[in-house]
């Protein structure tokens, strides 16, 4: 059979024409201000997306405005911590577990001395109900609460309960003197009550 040519010619360009090169690595005039351009754009687009979306999709995200509308993500984990993202910093924050609200306690009991040294410290009213809820657990406020297994003594149960003669002689007999102790031991390992709340929901003791 004879050859068939192709309707359509194979046009070639002299190198003469191309400056000497091949033609196969010849640009257009128009590339070189495209590629520039696209990476311009690539720039700009970067600090617009925002670089926390990806805690949306592991946790939940609640954003709420800040100063100079710059949005805050904030995002929980093992309903421990609380991580607060912003486009600048990031912080952290405990968060506890609920502890029932407390109310005024009555004027002379053991809750009362506590009431007023917890806002002597600094600490607030939630810190205050999760003390009460703290010492309901462990001794329901007796001063003469005593666990024969353990040792643990007073309203704090501490153990052993001759820790709190730090404080004062007369230690098994004075919700003051507890107290004072139990504040003391609570700030130095678990920073405020509600961190003691925290260990004792979590590991039924603190």
């Amino acid at each position: 059979m004879g050859k068939r040519r192709s309707g359509y010619a194979l046009q070639t360009v002299p190198k003469a024409r191309l400056g000497g090169t091949d033609a196969r690595h010849v640009r257009t005039a128009w590339s070189l201000p495209i590629f520039a351009f696209g990476t311009t754009v690539c720039f700009i687009l970067v600090p617009i997306i925002d670089p926390t979306a990806a805690f949306a999709m592991t946790a939940e995200t609640i954003t709420a405005p800040a100063k100079n509308n710059d949005p805050l993500q904030t995002v929980t984990a093992a309903g421990t911590e609380a991580l607060t993202v912003s486009r600048s910093q990031f912080t952290t924050s405990k968060v506890y577990p609920t502890a029932p609200a407390a109310g005024i306690p009555d004027p002379g009991t053991a809750q009362a001395i506590a009431h007023e040294m917890v806002l002597a410290r600094g600490w607030d009213e939630q810190q205050y109900s999760c003390l009460v809820a703290l010492w309901n657990r462990e001794s329901h406020w007796n001063v003469y609460a005593h666990n024969t297994k353990s040792g643990a003594y007073g309203i704090p149960q501490a153990l052993p309960g001759d820790k709190m003669a730090s404080v004062a002689d007369d230690w098994m007999t004075n919700p003051a003197t507890q107290i004072t102790w139990g504040l003391g031991y609570i700030a130095g390992r678990y920073t405020d009550p509600c961190g003691a709340w925290t260990s004792s929901e979590n590991r039924g003791w603190y």
